[in-house]
């Protein structure tokens, strides 16, 4: 809003009082001059009538008058020149110094944006260079999975990574097992353990001031039972103490995986205390952090691994860094979308306890709904509500599960010797026995109220600085490339004979995309039948409903 200008009204007491001042100042001044006494200006007499050659002297008179005029005038006109010619110097100067600052400005931003690149502590090259650290560093790798989905947890690349590293060993640590019903994570476990020595955890969420929060029996507000108790700690300690005295040396043990995994809060639990940040938001570790467990061991926390954009939309969705902004929220759209494709359509209506819906957008207004997530007007705030949805099934409140993999494919880079090779030093036996201890201390949800959910198998991943340079190269290729289409169409000039030609081949091009789309209908229809049957899990997934009568709409 505009401010508005100052009333220039005053008080008549001030008014008159002004005025008054005035009145007595000028009587001042006539006073003054009074003293002085006032010199009239001597009138110009002129030349007397009897003068002789009169006429001529006026004429005289005249014409200098004249003259003196039209100096006047040139000088004017002079001037007036000269301003106009400063005036554009001026305007030309200021020109220049703009189109300088402009590029000036422009080369500094492409410049700083290549530096903040390089240097920013959020950007992915920046996350690869720091998990390349943490592996380098360390002699033993925990690779933390979320017990929901252990497959789409799995890194291929890192996995490889750490086995042809020499003599690093690799551990799969499944991580929130309390989200999953018994007999799937007994399913899990076994499945894991015949590739990579697994350890059952389940982590502390809730600490507080550097010191583990204690359950005790006056906490009757807040139930503090599921979040702080730890499980399988003491098994994993001892495992990688044991480990250690094998190799009679100090070990670093480092901590890697996808984001909302469960890494930072593994390495609090293990310690005892708040040694790293932890949060529901995703990347909230930046950097390597080195926590000390005891004499002979370290704790490498890292930040999450990069997924690669070539992965699915749920793979997208769930594992990587989603920006939450305006900017990314049609990537929280997609993931939401391909989450609710892999899972029971039933389910999810039972748990949030919402109606029949036909798309991802009708099942986000009907949540917004029941929430109470509406903006002015009433209208429902689908935005927030697909923020909190996406967090909540990376996070650890929801409770859905993944079926393991009938049969028992290793990847390629995982041989027989291999197996053996990383599965040596450990006491396997006591392993198993933490683990059967550790699930038997817990408390699961049943099959009925947990959700069904398809895995996508393995998330690729980029372990190296080089591949996301790459990536970020192809994107300014294709802006330049844009830029150059742009200036192209700007300067293009087409003749009358071009013209013609070009309506020729239009017209040739347009027969043969025909003849192409009446072939592709045949073989689609011929494969319609073939494609229907080999279907490899079977959902209750979204239906288009279009001919069905809704009763809730009124039509016209």
């Amino acid at each position: 809003a505009e401010l508005k200008k100052a009333s220039k009204r005053l008080s008549c007491h001030k008014r008159y009082k002004i005025q008054k001042k005035i009145r007595e100042h000028h009587r001042k001044l006539r006073k003054e001059a009074k003293k002085r006494g006032r010199k009239k200006p001597k009138k110009d007499p002129g030349i007397p009538s009897a003068a002789p050659f009169k006429e001529e002297l006026l004429r005289e008179a005249e014409q200098r008058k004249q003259r003196l005029e039209e100096l006047k005038q040139k000088q004017k006109l002079d001037r007036q020149k000269e301003l106009e010619k400063k005036r554009k110097l001026d305007a030309k100067k200021n020109a220049a110094k703009i189109k300088e600052k402009t590029e000036g400005k422009e080369s500094s931003r492409k410049s700083e944006a290549k530096t903040n690149k390089l240097l920013d502590k959020n950007s992915k090259k920046s996350f690869c260079r720091e998990l390349k650290k943490v592996i380098e560093a360390s002699d033993v790798v925990l690779e933390v999975l979320d017990a929901r989905d252990p497959l789409g947890c799995r890194c291929p690349q890192l996995e490889q990574a750490i086995c042809s590293g020499g003599d690093k060993k690799l551990l799969l640590v499944l991580n929130k097992i309390d989200l999953v019903p018994k007999e799937n994570l007994e399913k899990w476990l076994n499945y894991l353990k015949n590739e990579f020595p697994t350890v059952a955890f389940k982590s502390a969420t809730l600490l507080k001031d550097r010191t583990m929060e204690k359950v005790t029996k006056s906490s009757t507000r807040i139930d503090l039972t599921r979040n702080t108790e730890c499980f399988g700690n003491e098994g994993l300690l001892k495992l990688l103490q044991e480990h250690c005295k094998t190799q009679n040396k100090a070990i670093q043990v480092g901590v890697v995986g996808f984001p909302n995994v469960g890494k930072s809060s593994i390495i609090n639990s293990l310690k005892g205390a708040r040694a790293c940040n932890v949060g529901p938001a995703r990347g909230v570790t930046k950097s390597m952090q080195i926590v000390h467990i005891d004499k002979q061991m370290k704790i490498l926390d890292s930040p999450s691994i990069v997924a690669d954009l070539s992965n699915n939309a749920l793979a997208l969705a769930m594992r990587s860094i989603i920006d939450t902004g305006e900017s990314g929220l049609a990537n929280v759209l997609e993931g939401i979308d391909a989450i609710l494709n892999h899972c029971s359509k039933q389910q999810v209506m039972l748990f949030y306890s919402i109606p029949d819906f036909r798309n991802t957008e009708e099942f986000l207004t009907l949540l917004a709904q029941k929430r109470g997530m509406l903006k002015k007007g009433g209208v429902p705030d689908t935005e927030n509500v697909a923020k909190l949805l996406l967090c909540d099934w990376t996070g650890a409140k929801i409770s859905y599960h993944s079926q393991p993999p009938e049969y028992q494919r290793p990847p390629p880079y995982l041989t027989k010797d291999k197996i053996a090779e990383m599965q040596k030093g450990f006491n396997l036996k006591k392993l198993e026995e933490e683990n059967t201890t550790t699930v038997t201390a817990l408390k699961y949800p049943s099959l009925a109220s947990s959700i069904a959910f398809q895995s996508a198998g393995m998330t690729n991943g980029t372990t190296e600085e080089n591949k996301v340079l790459e990536e970020a190269s192809e994107h300014e290729n294709l802006e330049t490339g844009e830029e150059e289409e742009e200036e192209e169409e700007e300067n293009f000039t087409e003749s009358d004979d071009d013209l013609d030609n070009m309506e020729e081949a239009e017209e040739q091009n347009i027969k043969e995309v025909n003849q192409a789309l009446v072939s592709l209908t045949d073989d689609f229809l011929f494969s319609e039948g073939m494609h229907s049957n080999t279907l490899p899990f079977s959902l209750d997934k979204m239906a288009d409903e279009d001919d069905a009568y809704d009763f809730n709409t009124d039509y016209v």
